[in-house]
């Protein structure tokens, strides 16, 4: 299929097949669910998978030696400046870093150290602080990110955005406030992870299709839980027997938060302006009597015939990995560990909470003030809530606990984290705020839903 109008040339079968078959081939590795051994994930998953079970013994140990890597050339580069670091910006971008990334990065590599030695404090190497970062999750981003990075543009390079960005974006515009072309990540993070859904909104920020706000907004409301991981909190909150009315609960809350989120503070103050190095680079005006249909095909054509070598994407997709494991695993070291050690070993999330007890008992929760602890800690990581509500006995409660953890989106121990250390401008504060409010917006949602047709 060929579109051509207003006096354009028709495009070529290079340009439609250039389209085509990178496209497809993405669409199959990131956004068709298959079931392998049970479980639901996608192409990318079961890559990472394989790696991850077949090297899963020698994965922190590689984490180490990443993380002393990265601490040496920081060092190394702040002290120094050798012109093979300064002189390349992607080096120079990667450990030429302030004093606070330089004290995340040494922090990070001494959590790595006493949790695999088992040595020093025990708040540090604790199998539920040092040892889930360092065994859990840094060896999920490790392995997850070295696909995605690598096979990403094979999704955003080749026209698949802008194809289904014109198609959907008189839904997305009203109900979001956002392009079509988002779509993409929700459905990235839906069938994978929540990770892949912000490596999508991160490139496409930084190569000038997403404002500030729309990058900011994405990244924060649309990076869902993907139905694996969703299985498994149900399954650890011991509700696995109602995971369909649970995810459709689930899936309802983050529908109208998605509503709400872009239109309120913080998220509405953004400014609807380009990443400056860059600027804009997409042009959404669609010419008057030309469908949605041929404007995506036209666009997408146009993108895929500008598309980079093979050799320029690979080159790409090895410095995004490099990136992220350079840069953002010593972060998930240090600021992950800082996050569960607050939740693990100080009162600090149980003070908090204390105005959320008689919420709850308003709403007619069982066993309200241990559910409370819960609703917050899952700013820490979204596993939390799960693993310390198990504990209680009433279903309904466990059943709001799970799908609200699921709601929140924002975790520092990893979304939280990696929105930190992209150039989307959201704060660390921002991060709070916008937790508590997907919190205020879905609590009531879910346990409406969960009173009327759950438990009713």
């Amino acid at each position: 299929m060929s579109v051509a109008f207003k006096g354009e040339k028709t495009s070529s079968k290079n340009a439609v097949w250039k389209f085509l078959i990178p496209s497809l081939i993405g669409v199959l590795l990131f956004l068709v669910p298959i079931k392998v051994n049970g479980e639901v994930t996608i192409g990318v998953g079961v890559l990472a998978s394989f790696l991850l079970e077949s090297a899963g013994d020698y994965i922190p140990h590689f984490i180490l030696v990443l993380l002393t890597v990265t601490v040496a050339l920081t060092l190394i580069t702040v002290t120094f400046k050798p012109r093979v670091i300064i002189d390349r910006p992607f080096l120079k971008n990667i450990f030429q870093v302030g004093w606070f990334g330089i004290t995340m990065r040494v922090f990070g590599l001494a959590v790595g150290v006493m949790t695999f030695f088992e040595i020093g404090p025990e708040f540090i190497a604790s199998r539920n602080t040092g040892g889930v970062v360092l065994f859990d999750l840094a060896p999920v981003l490790l392995t997850w990110f070295l696909f995605a990075g690598i096979l990403l543009p094979l999704l955003v390079e080749f026209g698949l955005m802008e194809f289904v960005g014109a198609l959907l974006k008189k839904v997305m515009r009203p109900l979001f406030t956002l392009p079509g072309r988002s779509s993409i990540d929700t459905m990235a993070s839906w069938m994978g992870a929540g990770t892949v859904g912000v490596l999508v909104t991160m490139k496409q920020y930084d190569e000038g299709y997403y404002t500030k706000r729309e990058a900011a907004v994405i990244a924060t409301t649309f990076s869902i839980a993907s139905v694996a991981f969703s299985l498994v909190v149900a399954n650890v909150a011991k509700i696995g027997h109602l995971f369909v009315p649970f995810y459709i609960t689930v899936s309802i809350a983050s529908v109208i938060a998605a509503i709400i989120m872009p239109r309120i503070p913080p998220l509405s103050r953004k400014a609807d302006t380009y990443y400056e190095p860059v600027g804009q680079r997409i042009d959404e005006t669609q010419p008057d009597g030309v469908s949605n249909l041929q404007w995506g095909w036209k666009q997408a054509l146009d993108k895929a015939s500008t598309a980079k070598s093979p050799i320029g994407l690979i080159k790409d997709g090895v410095e995004t990995v490099m990136d992220i494991w350079l840069g953002l695993i010593p972060l998930v070291m240090s600021l992950g560990a800082l996050a569960l050690i607050v939740a693990e070993f100080t009162p600090v999330f149980n003070i908090i909470s204390y105005p959320l007890v008689p919420l709850l008992e308003l709403m007619q929760l069982p066993q309200a003030a241990e559910a409370a602890p819960t609703m917050l800690v899952g700013f820490a990581d979204m596993f939390l809530p799960a693993v310390i509500g198990g504990s209680i006995e009433a279903e309904i409660t466990r059943f709001v606990v799970a799908a609200l953890s699921l709601t929140q989106l924002v975790y520092m121990s990893e979304i939280g984290i990696l929105i930190l250390r992209s150039n989307i401008p959201v704060s660390f504060v921002e991060l709070f705020i916008i937790f508590i409010q997907r919190t205020i917006i879905t609590l009531p949602i879910i346990v409406l839903i969960a009173h009327l047709f759950v438990f009713n």
